[in-house]
Formats: C-alpha cells, sequence, structure tokens
C-alpha cells in the first residue's frame, strides 16, 4: 500500500503509532467496549482484529487474544523485555503482547492502544447462516468454501460424537465418534443453502466410503450435517440426483450436533503455509 494512501493521523495519534508512545491506562474508547463488529489499523485500514476475540483483561488498554492471520507482526523491545506488535502491512505501533497469562484459553493478550484502531461495527440488517460439512481432512474444505462468493468465514472444527471439547489427538486416535468437520458462516442474501451444498459435493470425492484421498479413518467421511428439516431434504435431494447420473454415493446425512472448533494451528492451514489442498479440487457435477 502507498503511503500516500494512509490515513491522516492527529498528533496524538502520530505519537502513538509513528512515534510507539503508551496511552495512559483506561482512557482509551475501546477499553470498556464490546459493540459486535471488527478493529482496523487506523494509519492503513487493514483488518486486524474481530470483536469475538476481544476480552475483558482490566489492564486498562483493550485486550485480544487471537489477531487475523498475517495480519500482526511481533518485534522484541530493544530492550528484550516485551514484545511489541505492530500493523504487518504499514508497521504503525499497535501495543504489546503477553502470553501464558491465563486469562482465555488461548492464553495470549495483546495490548492494543484505542488510538492505534478505529472500528468498525457490524451490520445488524445483514443476518448470516451457518451450514456443516465433512468432506476428508478439514483443511482443503476450509480453503475452498472461504473462496465461494457469499461465505463470510469456514472455520474447521469437530462435530458428530460425544465427547466433549476433543482434541485432534482424540479425534485421530478414532475413538471419538467426530469427524473433521468445516463450519461454513454465510450470507443469504448471496448464496443460498442448497448452491453451498452443490459445492460440497463438488469439491470432494462423495462416492468413496473410508475417507478422502490417502486420509483414511471414520473422521474423515462424506457427511453433511443438516440444522432443519430444510436442509434434509436439500442435501438429499442433491445425493439423489447424483446418484441417478451414476455416482455411487458414499456421503451420509445427519442431524447437526455441538460445534467444537479445531485447535488455532488447524485455521486456515494452506493460507500459512502458502500452499494447495492436495485431496481437494473443484470438479462441476451439478
Amino acid at each position: 500500500m502507498d503511503k500516500k494512501e494512509y490515513n491522516q493521523l492527529t498528533a496524538e495519534e502520530e505519537q502513538i503509532i509513528i512515534h510507539r508512545g503508551t496511552e495512559h491506562p483506561f482512557t482509551g474508547k475501546y477499553d470498556d467496549f464490546y459493540e459486535p463488529g471488527s478493529y482496523h489499523c487506523k494509519q492503513c485500514g487493514i483488518l486486524l482484529y474481530r470483536s469475538e476475540d476481544k476480552f475483558s483483561s482490566g489492564c486498562g488498554w483493550p485486550s485480544f487474544d487471537d489477531e487475523i492471520d498475517g495480519a500482526v507482526r511481533r518485534k522484541p523491545d530493544a530492550d528484550g523485555q516485551r514484545t511489541e506488535i505492530v500493523c504487518a502491512n504499514c508497521g504503525g505501533h499497535l501495543g504489546h503482547v503477553f502470553e501464558s497469562e491465563g486469562f482465555t484459553d488461548k492464553n495470549t493478550r495483546h495490548c492494543v492502544n484505542s488510538l492505534s484502531m478505529t472500528f468498525t461495527p457490524r451490520n445488524p440488517l445483514t443476518e448470516t447462516a451457518k451450514a456443516y460439512f465433512a468432506g476428508g481432512c478439514f483443511w482443503g474444505v476450509e480453503y475452498l468454501f472461504e473462496k465461494k462468493d457469499g461465505v463470510v468465514s469456514a472455520v474447521s472444527g469437530y462435530m458428530g460424537g460425544k465427547s466433549e471439547s476433543p482434541t485432534y489427538q482424540d479425534v485421530c486416535a478414532g475413538n471419538t465418534g467426530h469427524l473433521e468437520v468445516v463450519e461454513v458462516t454465510y450470507n443469504p442474501e448471496k448464496i443460498n443453502y442448497e448452491d453451498l451444498a452443490k459445492f460440497f459435493f463438488e469439491i470432494h470425492d462423495p462416492t468413496q466410503k473410508d475417507g478422502q484421498g490417502p486420509d483414511i479413518g471414520e473422521q474423515y467421511l462424506s457427511v453433511v450435517f443438516y440444522k432443519d428439516a430444510a436442509e434434509k431434504a436439500t442435501a438429499n435431494k442433491l445425493i439423489q440426483f447424483l446418484k441417478d447420473i451414476d455416482y455411487d454415493v458414499a456421503t451420509t446425512v445427519r442431524p447437526a450436533r455441538t460445534f467444537w472448533d479445531a485447535e488455532n494451528y488447524h485455521q486456515d492451514y494452506y493460507e500459512k503455509k502458502k500452499q494447495q489442498p492436495y485431496c481437494h479440487i473443484y470438479k462441476k457435477k451439478f
């Protein structure tokens, strides 16, 4: 981004963002602020944090336990005592990051100056919906859904079993009943459930009975998890269509249960690795 396109800063904002200053505690407008929306870099405008990751730490500055992947860069302070966080795009100072404090399960606290950010509220008129699909390794399913028009987000996780808070190791052991599942959040004004389900059948092999590609096991089976009768009917209709054109469909249709987020290192896996899915490709079927 050309520096000419950066937002103009006030003297107070420049002291924080350019000269690495710090606000007085409990004075920033986003300290005790929990509206739904997103937080962006004051200087260049890129997305840094989501409201879902903000929490109350009592420290006097806005606190987040996660950031948008690739948006925040860490730098050791000159004295080696703390770790500075800056906008990965423009280098603007945000604050500091601390770990192992135990505030949240992620055990991370991004302590950010309010003046380093702008807030964009979530549009209450734009309601989203969720859909749940299992089609082998969740890395590839998530990757392709996130690139689909109308999809707001895709999150890797686990569903289908009875055990609570399953870990990746638990699921891989094959004794939890859980599958690798992707939670797809979408905008119904831009894409409907049937088109999402069609896309699901087109990005994996619904005829494989023991997993997906080289990934074999119950956690890699092909399943549509439905939330209501309409979703169930849609999934069964698409399966019947595929059977009618000679696909020996192995996909099952099951009621949705509690969705458990997978560990953070699984989220946006291929984006982080700068790789492409190894067993998920798009093939038109409808």
